[in-house]
């Protein structure tokens, strides 16, 4: 029989399946508190009988993200995490201080097949979708190894979150639980390259989470030559899921855009994706491009006058600072470098 993930369950999964084998609904509190804790075995559950534990550890699995390689930038602290899962597969996690308190960049799946042409992650393609105990073990596993408690969450890491879109939402409810990481709604932000019927599906779910949209282009002709997913839902439909979405939940759609020398810089690149903004709610995050072995593109040198541009056009724009920049904190680089 194959074992089952229990981190992927909630509270009352758990009750459900220990009343299969006679345990009491109190059982299940105990175990979901240890999972919030971050153990990676039944073993450490110590307030439970070695008869339990040894049972439990025949029928279900405890997935833990465990240390294989760690950096830890000499600039601003900010701590990269190549996390190694189960069968061996290669994440990447980045934890990051703030003065609000640790933010924590996650990811979703091992890989991604957007295949978008400045990413680092997927140049190797999909191997699998991330269960959302996976998803919650980098974020316990980066709380033990710093001694720290994350206050917030960031869905920006390897993979396309709406992909992956079942256990993105699982995860969601059971990091949101207040009896789990009790991480609040609005202290999550979810980045998604532009899914628009997943898109649309979320926003029916009325989560009060940040919406993130990597847009990275004002043109349907720039943006499918960087983002293949475009000529599937190009900008036109894309931007309207995204006027959908604000109305639906209220809440403010922030577009990333990495800014790329020679590419999407210009004074008429602002002016166009400023034309294409007006009016909706939202904020534009100007990222400084990541320079990735094997990738033909460079950081812009005209970030600054770019996001001038856009302000002066009515378009709330600012720059993303920079963390981690010794320790290529952009999720992708260390997993490929360990694969290739």
């Amino acid at each position: 029989m194959e074992r089952k993930d229990i981190k992927s369950m909630t509270k009352e999964e758990i009750a459900l399946e220990l009343a299969e084998i006679g345990q009491p609904k109190f059982r299940a509190k105990q175990i979901y508190e240890w999972l919030s804790k971050g153990v990676d075995s039944f073993e450490e559950m110590t307030n439970l009988s070695k008869d339990l534990r040894n049972a439990l550890s025949e029928k279900y699995i405890v997935p833990s993200a465990k240390i294989a390689r760690k950096l830890v930038s000499q600039i601003d602290g900010t701590v990269k995490y190549l996390f190694s899962l189960y069968d061996g597969e290669k994440i990447e996690s980045v934890v990051m201080s703030y003065h609000h308190g640790y933010t924590i960049c996650i990811s979703t799946q091992v890989g991604c097949r957007m295949g978008c042409v400045f990413c680092a992650t997927g140049m190797n393609g999909l191997k699998r979708n991330l269960f959302p105990g996976e998803m919650l073990s980098q974020i316990t596993s980066a709380e033990k190894d710093l001694n720290i408690r994350i206050s917030n969450v960031v869905l920006m890491g390897m993979g396309e979150p709406l992909d992956n879109y079942e256990n993105t939402l699982k995860f969601l409810q059971l990091v949101n639980d207040d009896e789990g990481k009790n991480i609040g709604a609005r202290h999550i932000s979810l980045s998604t390259c532009g899914l628009v019927d997943k898109m649309y599906d979320l926003s029916n779910e009325k989560l009060q989470i940040t919406l993130s949209v990597s847009l990275h282009a004002p043109n349907d002709m720039l943006r499918s030559e960087m983002m293949p997913i475009n000529n599937k839902w190009n900008i036109e439909k894309l931007l309207t899921a995204c006027k959908d979405y604000t109305e639906s939940t209220k809440r403010r759609i922030s577009f990333e855009y990495t800014v790329v020398d020679g590419v999407n810089d210009s004074e008429e690149c602002a002016k166009e994706l400023a034309k294409r903004l007006k009016g909706m709610l939202c904020h534009v995050n100007l990222i400084p491009l990541n320079t990735v072995s094997g990738k033909e593109y460079k950081p812009s040198q005209n970030s600054k006058k770019f996001c001038e541009l856009l302000n002066n056009m009515g378009i709330n724009a600012t720059i993303r600072r920079t963390l981690g920049s010794d320790i290529n904190a952009s999720c992708g680089q260390l997993a490929g470098e360990r694969n290739s």
